[in-house]
């Protein structure tokens, strides 16, 4: 960060430059609130930014200059969280009338290495810092899911009042807006509360859920103080993750009025995903936040392996109840993908580039028992565990190929540079040569589906999953029988 400031330098002339062009005003210039975004960024991965609204629908696509540096103007601004995404990945900025933010980031390491400055910097220095504290105790909520109940609540309400105090004390010595300290606030609470909404899958594990009944009575109290309907989080990601794991959990009840009251857990039976449906659509009445939830859980279980009858049922529920045109034909595309992904099918004749630039078709690869397995640029712990893993499959079965696919659309110098810095064998790596299209026509909706195959190119499993438990074992029959659907 050493240049950072010859960086706020250089912005500053470039926001003087602005002000002379556009007219900059004390509160609101002609169109009405206004605000600036300007900022460098290190190692791009491609030239360009696109700037999204508070709806998540896109401002402007922002050009970096010579100097990998852009700034804009924001007219007619409307307060609340903006979102930037640059090579895939996504970061959210709050902006607020009379703004003039820059930022400095290495796309090496997006989150941590991004600084803000300016009018508006410090509020958002401590939305990254809130960001990146919830991120790291999320990754420590397995360990921390082994406490008892009682000690596991105690221990995130400790947390999350610390962090209240400690934000209550940032307010003593800074004067900010009631926009910015909601969504402080609730980044905060509903990251404590998808917590303990979480809790109880990783707890009682799927034999012993039931006893979700049993934790103790005020485990759920933040429940009271919900606010479902709160748009101006609805792009907002602890927002969502308690949203998500909310429904779940509260889908639950409708599962043991419906199954044995010690039967297994089952996340995709039917009438638990209905049931899913069924609380979105009556408790939520926001239609951006009901649309992005109903989406979203069903294509979860319609990515799954389910007959053909089981996809349509739970896709004819989900269109009955969702009010987004353009969602309700992505996921009857996706059911129509699907059918062409079922066991005994060929895998569609995809073309790929190699780590050489070579084109090839994905059969002409496929000389033997293969899993096909995906990753992204953008995921660094995805993309490390994945070769990671491969790397203990290859010793385990050496009868079988492993083909990499990278899924980005980002030029090949950011992909070869990750397979260069981790010295991923290049032998199999390979990116589609158009990833949208063959993202859409293998269903690669989420990171860790892998697609298995015989020797001939036909689908043995189109969904599984290389790191779920029991995966070896079940690879191991399904090499022998050549037929089975590894759950």
């Amino acid at each position: 960060m050493k240049n950072f400031p010859l960086l706020a330098k250089h912005i500053a002339l470039m926001f003087l430059m602005a002000c002379l062009t556009f007219g900059c005003k004390s509160n609101s210039d002609s169109n009405g609130a206004y605000a600036y975004i300007g900022g460098e960024i290190i190692n791009p991965k491609n030239k360009t930014i696109v700037l999204y609204n508070t709806k998540g629908k896109v401002v402007d696509s922002l050009t970096l200059d010579a100097n990998n540096r852009f700034i804009h103007k924001i007219t007619n601004l409307n307060p609340g969280l903006y979102s930037l995404t640059h090579g895939g990945e996504y970061q959210m900025i709050l902006l607020e009338a009379n703004d003039s933010i820059m930022f400095r980031l290495n796309t090496y390491d997006f989150d941590e290495s991004m600084v803000f400055t300016g009018v508006g910097a410090k509020k958002n220095n401590y939305l990254i810092k809130t960001y990146l504290s919830n991120e790291r105790e999320a990754k420590k909520l397995v360990k921390y899911s082994k406490m008892e109940p009682e000690a596991f609540h105690a221990f995130v309400e400790k947390r999350r009042l610390n962090q209240l105090k400690e934000f209550n004390k940032f307010l003593e010595y800074n004067k900010e807006s009631e926009l910015f300290k909601s969504i402080i606030e609730a980044n905060i609470n509903y990251n404590t509360y998808a917590d303990k909404e979480i809790y109880p899958f990783a707890y009682f594990g799927n034999n012993k859920l039931i006893h979700v009944k049993d934790l103790p009575e005020e485990f759920y109290v933040h429940r009271a103080n919900i606010d479902y309907n709160a748009n101006h989080l609805s792009n907002f990601f602890s927002y969502n993750r308690f949203l998500f794991s909310n429904i779940d959990n509260l889908a639950i009840e409708s599962y043991y009025k419906n199954n044995a009251f010690h039967s297994k857990f089952d996340r995709h039976a039917m009438d638990y995903n209905k049931s899913k449906l069924d609380l979105i659509d009556s408790i939520i009445s926001d239609e951006a936040i009901k649309n992005n939830l109903l989406k979203y859980k069903a294509r979860d279980y319609i990515s799954h392996n389910h007959t053909a009858d089981q996809a349509n049922e739970i896709l004819n529920y989900y269109l009955s109840k969702s009010t987004n045109d353009e969602d309700k034909a992505s996921l009857k595309d996706l059911v129509s993908k699907l059918e062409l992904l079922r066991q005994g099918n060929p895998i569609p004749n995809l073309a790929l580039v190699n780590f050489d630039d070579t084109e090839h078709l994905i059969t002409s690869i496929i000389t033997k028992p293969t899993i096909i397995y995906f990753w992204s640029s953008n995921s660094k712990s995805q993309y490390r565990n994945s070769h990671y893993k491969v790397n203990e499959l290859k010793s385990k079965f050496p009868k079988m190929d492993f083909i990499s696919i990278n899924v980005n659309n980002n030029d090949d110098k950011s992909w070869k540079k990750i397979i260069s810095n981790y010295n991923f064998p290049t032998r199999n790596e390979f990116k589609f040569k158009n990833s949208k299209e063959a993202r859409k026509t293998l269903a690669v909706n989420y990171l860790n589906k892998a697609i298995i195959v015989n020797k001939n190119g036909i689908i043995l499993h189109p969904n599984a999953n290389i790191f779920r438990s029991g995966f070896e074992e079940a690879l191991k029959e399904l090499l022998q029988k050549k037929h089975l659907i590894i759950k």
